[in-house]
């Protein structure tokens, strides 16, 4: 693991670099459709449940934000470009609204007028359960991948603290050679992802998928967190 994780482990993107990227339009990563693993596993995202409160880290723009919150969940987000934000809003004909967080000094929030949807504009690592408390699941489709590979602890730490007792949280990784791309996204080994969450989540891996990139093998794989119950 330690071979694969060296190319990229002094690799750093100020917070700043993310909003030139959002400015510049630079946001390769912003997908228009609602992301199909996101679609396939959606039952056992739910697992039954109605009316789930949904936690986007680096949410950006997503439109599976505006998709769930049409099938009546609620949708909390975390994205530091300001762009992004009024970006998914307005693309999508949804009026909101923007409040200061008290607890957050520097942070706006910004909520939708018609659906449940609140997305805060701050640094992540800033935002914890005291604002918003747990939640029932977590989609993170590039947000691991994005945050600088030292971070990565310091990210699990605070995932699992925002995860409730019945959350069930889908994240994907990457895997490709890092001598041929610096990233983001970042190489994730599998292994890391039990050394990150394995003493507090149960992981199960539900799809692997690789296709042919211009240069490289990559896989994309898709696992399901919950917490062990003690």
């Amino acid at each position: 693991m330690s071979s694969m994780l060296a190319p990229q482990a002094d690799r750093v993107m100020a917070l700043s670099e993310w909003e030139d990227r959002w400015q510049e339009g630079r946001i390769g990563f912003h997908r228009p459709q609602v992301n199909k693993m996101l679609e396939k596993n959606i039952d056992k995202v739910l697992n039954g449940r109605t009316g789930v409160r949904f936690f986007f880290p680096l949410c950006g723009k997503a439109v599976d934000m505006k998709w769930l919150a049409d099938l009546g969940h609620s949708v909390v987000g975390v994205e530091i470009s300001e762009k992004g934000i009024r970006d998914f809003f307005e693309e999508n004909n949804m009026t909101y609204s923007v409040e200061t967080v008290a607890s957050l000094p520097g942070a706006k929030v910004f909520k939708s007028s018609e659906k449940n949807i609140s997305l805060y504009q701050c640094d992540l690592f800033n935002f914890s359960s005291s604002i918003e408390g747990q939640f029932g699941a977590i989609w993170d489709r590039g947000s691991l991948v994005a945050i600088n590979p030292r971070d990565r602890e310091k990210y699990a730490a605070l995932i699992t603290t925002l995860m409730a007792t019945d959350c069930r949280y889908i994240l994907n990784t990457l895997l490709y050679n890092p001598e041929l791309y610096k990233g983001p996204p970042f190489v994730v080994p599998e292994e890391q992802v039990h050394i990150l969450f394995g003493s507090r989540c149960s992981i199960e891996l539900l799809h692997s998928v690789s296709d042919m990139t211009d240069r490289d093998y990559r896989t994309e794989n898709v696992h399901l967190l919950t917490p062990k119950t003690s």
